[in-house]
């Protein structure tokens, strides 16, 4: 049987970004297993990502494989997800904001492109939200959608705040 779960609960998001990333969950147990110098098996990391009854994941195994999962490069969207959910489900929101490349200087055609992209983010929620409410019900997936759009608006927003304070920043320098 295929498990499909939702990325609103953190154990589900850590799960499908494991299963997500080369090698799975067998992958990822070697790592804990290399990390950790004590064995566990794929099937053993299986029960804990999925919750089955008498299994937990630890804070210890999930730091550990969030730090797996950075350093692939297929692992950087998908690493802190997890971190996400378990924020919301206490009404607090994690948002990573990368790094601004370093050929962005940060003046106004970066803020006006950057603010362009927020704005896009917003359209982009408008349509996700009326195709997954045109039938009067939200499903999984279409929360999953809707959460995936909203987070992307406030990563961009971050960005959006960070050039505004490098400009500044580097204004306050110059006088």
């Amino acid at each position: 049987m295929t498990c499909r779960p939702s990325e609103i609960h953190w154990r589900d998001a850590l799960y499908n970004a494991v299963r997500q990333m080369p090698g799975g969950v067998n992958a990822a147990a070697t790592y804990l297993t290399d990390r950790r110098g004590r064995a566990i098996t794929g099937e053993s990391l299986r029960k804990k990502l999925r919750g089955v009854e008498g299994e937990s994941v630890s804070l210890e195994i999930a730091e550990l494989l969030t730090e797996w999962m950075q350093e692939l490069i297929e692992g950087r969207d998908h690493a802190v997800v997890w971190i996400q959910s378990l924020a919301a489900q206490f009404g607090v929101a994690a948002d990573p904001v990368p790094a601004s490349s370093a050929s962005c200087p940060g003046g106004v055609e970066a803020l006006q492109t950057k603010v362009l992209q927020v704005a896009a983010c917003a359209g982009q929620l408008a349509s996700v939200t009326a195709e997954a409410l045109a039938d009067g019900d939200l499903s999984l997936a279409e929360g999953d959608a809707m959460v995936a759009v909203l987070r992307a608006s406030r990563t961009e927003s971050h960005r959006a705040e960070r050039l505004v304070r490098q400009w500044l920043k580097r204004k306050r320098r110059e006088s």
